[in-house]
């Protein structure tokens, strides 16, 4: 009697579990593409031509200390020539010995000072990339979210980037459950008049930032180290 008394609150006790299993609704998970979403962003492209402009700006300024840099490199070989020159008194090519060391000097600096100026345009441009970044995946998670609320969603995963594995975190989804595309259209939606299209595009967000190194180039004369 004991043992019948045990099955049945074991049997009530199963099937209670199964009834509030029946009662609580299936899991709905859906899939979004975080990375395609924020490469056509019309804010992502917005930024990207600020960024391309500003490391221009910086090539070009690079570009002009080079042309400053090689032309002190003009002087200094110049200088060289004279101080090796048969035809010059010891007077004459000791003066020019030591200028051509000046010269060198200054050469020395303008390289660093390229360097220097490369280097912090650089850190510049992809600071700024990173703030951008950062700010704009928290604005998309928020339409991605108002978006799986629509859809009753227990669960949204991205399936854009690979997992520590190196795998990506999705390894399949029905196109059904994709909200890519809704999230592009809503974010689309509020997109400001004469802004660039949230549609996909084949171009790349990521700027080219400035990373040219010196360009000077002078026997004798070593460059500092970077």
């Amino acid at each position: 009697m004991k043992n019948l008394t045990h099955t049945l609150i074991s049997i009530g006790a199963f099937a209670a579990a199964a009834l509030v299993a029946q009662a609580q609704p299936a899991p709905k998970i859906l899939v979004v593409d975080m990375a395609k979403i924020f490469d056509n962003h019309y804010e992502t492209k917005a930024e990207k031509a600020k960024l391309d402009d500003a490391s221009q700006k910086a090539q070009a300024e690079i570009d002009t200390m080079n042309k400053e840099g090689n032309a002190l490199v003009a002087e200094y070989k110049e200088l060289d020539e004279q101080s090796k020159s048969p035809m010059a008194t010891s007077d004459a090519k000791a003066s020019a010995q030591k200028k051509a060391q000046e010269k060198g000097q200054q050469i020395q600096a303008k390289m660093q000072d390229i360097n220097t100026f490369a280097n912090n345009a650089k850190q510049s441009i992809q600071q700024r990339i990173q703030t951008f970044r950062s700010m704009m995946m928290e604005e998309i998670s928020k339409v991605v979210v108002e978006v799986a609320k629509r859809h009753d969603a227990t669960l949204v995963l991205d399936k854009s980037g690979p997992s520590l594995l190196g795998v990506p975190p999705v390894i399949y989804a029905d196109s059904g459950y994709d909200i890519t595309p809704e999230v592009i259209a809503e974010i689309d939606a509020h997109r400001p008049a004469g802004a660039a299209s949230s549609a996909p595009s084949s171009s790349s967000s990521a700027p080219a930032s400035s990373s040219s190194t010196p360009q000077i180039t002078v026997p004798g004369v070593t460059a500092p180290a970077r």
